[in-house]
């Protein structure tokens, strides 16, 4: 009866491991290596109540006609930051944020402008470069909002 009990208390520890190990932040599945093939789109739930003026931003942008779609494209991520921000002037106490985002090929000049505070689009600066440093470039990624 001892090791019945020990057995299935081992199993529900391996299950419980395994399931961590495979669900990401925030209960999202991800991948555990990058993606190679570009016709699966990885869906990417943006943390609105953390970074409620990003979320917007990206959410006016795609209504307004800019891509849900996200393609990474790291290289080019300078050149199309300085596309899309040339003609945008600073204003003190925010960053210019830019949808689609520099590092996306979707980026670049014609994208989306929103002043918004330093640490709301840092912050979800961070955090998406997080949940997208192992995909490979290339990867389609579809920004989703609750």
């Amino acid at each position: 009866m001892k090791a019945k009990k020990t057995f299935t208390s081992l199993l529900i520890l391996i299950l419980l491991s395994l399931a961590a190990y495979w669900f990401g932040e925030n209960g999202q599945l991800l991948p555990q290596t990058p993606s190679t093939d570009h016709s699966d789109v990885v869906k990417l739930e943006f943390p609105s109540e953390r970074y409620p003026e990003t979320a917007r931003h990206i959410q006016e942008a795609i209504r307004k006609g800019e891509s849900a779609i996200c393609t990474i494209d790291r290289n080019e991520a300078e050149e199309n930051r300085k596309a899309s921000l040339k003609g945008v002037p600073t204003k003190k106490g925010y960053d210019r944020d830019e949808w689609p985002m520099a590092m996306c090929a979707e980026g670049g000049a014609g994208a989306h402008i929103e002043y918004i505070t330093p640490g709301d689009n840092r912050g979800a600066g961070s955090w998406v470069g997080n949940q997208l440093e192992d995909f490979a470039d290339g990867t389609r990624v579809e920004f989703m909002f609750k």
